[in-house]
């Protein structure tokens, strides 16, 4: 019977290995190289020029300069971390909670399963235009609900006052980010073993117990780096805040991400905003390390290679 080689297998005969697997990567490589490496290198060159629509010309670390004695910018870097933190903590205690009820043996679980997908399958436009209508003083639901039960007196314009168009935009990207952490803990969930659950019920363990024993410790790793996750989608977010406020009222919800798109794309300072944009990719790498050997710590502890 003669011995029929597929293509595949000829090429690999008349080829190196090491060509061959070079071969089969170089699309991905020629695909990084495009819509990765040369607009970031693109970038950090910009950020040393005063690039605008005029032309551009170099002015050296001026634009890092101006970053570093800007205390407007330093405030927008401190409000960006407030505003990660603090929608990832709540993101993580209401995934938590979210996939312990949905873990949990109880009637219609699936359909409960199912009704936690929407705000974050549905376009993000959609959903933000349906908090800008729940915001509205005149004819929101919020407003309406709380004139109704005494707690206000007057409509109330969430999105015109400083502290609570803040916390207002924080409610909407807890709204989106939820789901997903949710999801993510209730797989991890249900791979931890029943057996461990029956022996601790067989000593007594209680329901908190059981809880803080076996289930947190058990996805203790899935925890971090869900965190870690959320935090570098949070930190970029872009269309949240710029539908509902445009970083206003008086930029209280400036975060870095629309400070970079105003001064790069609003007021045409390409070099300017690159330079932010630079900034933005040190800090984002600096967390990321700094989490990664976090998780990797944990990781030992809980014995997950």
């Amino acid at each position: 019977m003669t011995d029929i080689a597929s293509p595949i297998q000829k090429k690999r005969r008349s080829l190196p290995e090491a060509w061959f697997a070079w071969l089969l990567i170089a699309p991905a490589v020629v695909f990084v190289l495009i819509i990765v490496a040369w607009p970031l290198a693109e970038t950090f060159r910009l950020s040393f020029t005063d690039a605008r629509l005029g032309g551009e010309s170099y002015v050296g670390l001026e634009n890092y300069t101006d970053l570093a004695e800007s205390k407007k910018f330093r405030q927008t870097i401190v409000r960006t971390f407030y505003w990660m933190f603090l929608s990832v903590f709540i993101k993580l205690i209401l995934g938590l909670v979210g996939a312990t009820l949905l873990n949990a043996a109880v009637p219609g679980r699936g359909l409960f399963r199912v009704l936690v997908m929407p705000p974050w399958v549905i376009p993000m436009a959609i959903g933000m235009i349906g908090w800008l209508w729940l915001y509205n003083g005149a004819f929101g639901v919020l407003s309406g609900t709380a004139q109704h039960l005494g707690l206000i007196d007057k409509a109330f314009e969430f999105l015109a006052y400083k502290r609570s168009a803040f916390y207002s935009a924080v409610v909407a990207d807890v709204w989106v980010g939820t789901p997903m952490v949710t999801l993510f803990f209730l797989a991890a969930m249900q791979g931890v073993s029943r057996d461990l659950y029956e022996a601790a019920w067989v000593d007594g363990a209680g329901r908190w117990y059981r809880f803080r024993r076996i289930t947190i410790p058990q996805i203790m790793p899935v925890i971090v780096s869900m965190a870690l996750l959320s935090a570098i989608f949070t930190f970029n977010s872009f269309e949240i805040i710029w539908i509902l406020t445009e970083g206003g009222p008086r930029s209280a919800t400036t975060t870095l991400i629309i400070d970079t798109y105003k001064t790069a794309i609003g007021n045409f300072k390409f070099g300017e905003g690159a330079a932010r944009a630079v900034v933005i990719v040190i800090l984002l790498a600096a967390f990321s390390l700094i989490y990664l050997f976090f998780l990797n710590k944990v990781n030992k502890h809980y014995g997950v290679k």
